[in-house]
């Protein structure tokens, strides 16, 4: 659904950078204290720019996540709203995958899986 698209809820937070008919290619900033209305991702790869704590919430579920700069991330396809917990601003790359790649949004998705 378009109305769910970040650069269309978000556009203070996410731009598009690139796309094509596989991958669409965005960028996130914001400082602490920010936080985004409820959207959307497909399956996506994310890489952070800089680290950064965020608060991820759907329904009634929230999930906290911290992450160091220079790390690349699944982000399974999911609808969220997050707010930036730290004490830094968050600088990411999203890439977001397309077509039967895209997924589905799943009802235990939130947030990125975390490589142990």
């Amino acid at each position: 659904m378009i109305d769910d698209d970040p650069t269309v809820t978000n556009p203070d937070h996410y731009r598009s950078l690139w796309e094509n008919e596989f991958v669409r290619v965005l960028e996130y900033t914001d400082v602490p204290g920010d936080r985004t209305t409820a959207h959307r991702h497909p399956n996506s790869v994310m890489v952070t720019l800089t680290s950064f704590e965020r608060s991820l919430t759907t329904d009634d579920r929230v999930f906290e996540v911290e992450l160091p700069e220079g790390a690349a991330v699944w982000l399974p396809a999911q609808r969220h709203a997050g707010e930036n917990i730290g004490a830094t601003p968050t600088h990411t790359i999203l890439i977001e995958l397309k077509g039967e790649a895209a997924g589905a949004i799943g009802e235990a998705a939130l947030g990125p899986v975390l490589r142990e």
